[in-house]
């Protein structure tokens, strides 16, 4: 079972998603895609940046946010934006969670944002003079806090 569910609304760079792909497959996440997507899912693009780990990830494509919602039930939904009001490194995370992320150009829309419960909206701190990181950046840093939250469960001990 996954620890965590890696939610992207309305992607649109498929080298993006691909590299999340990868991403949610080494950290044993589940990706849902939440329509309507940038790209086509056979894209080459998107094929070469996820290699061949789209057999080892369960990745769900999902009609909207609401749709996502009523079919996954997520425990705990929090909404990563350059607006958010707490920090990630702050937030206590728990199995069950689920990390949505805006589309690449826009961030998650303000109708989107302004139905999130308090505390659930989170930013990664930034310098001052930086308008946001990549999108499969920013969802490797704040998967991979979460999970060491949990003391990386499931992972290969070394």
């Amino acid at each position: 079972m996954a620890l965590f569910d890696i939610v992207l609304y309305e992607p649109e760079i498929p080298s993006n998603t691909g590299n999340i792909i990868r991403l949610c497959a080494n950290a044993g996440a589940r990706l849902h895609l939440l329509k309507p997507l940038g790209f086509d899912l056979d894209d080459k693009k998107l094929r070469r940046a996820g290699l061949d780990y789209h057999e080892w990830v369960n990745v769900k494509v999902h009609d909207s946010l609401a749709d996502y919602l009523a079919k996954e039930n997520p425990r705990r939904l929090f909404a990563l934006s350059t607006k958010g009001c707490n920090r990630v490194s702050d937030t206590r995370f728990q199995a069950g969670d689920a990390l949505l992320f805006g589309p690449e150009t826009r961030g998650l829309p303000a109708q989107v944002l302004a139905k999130m419960a308090d505390g659930l909206c989170l930013y990664l701190p930034m310098q001052a003079q930086s308008r946001s990181l990549n999108l499969s950046n920013a969802v490797a840093i704040v998967l991979y806090e979460a999970w060491r939250q949990l003391g990386f469960a499931g992972a290969i001990s070394k």
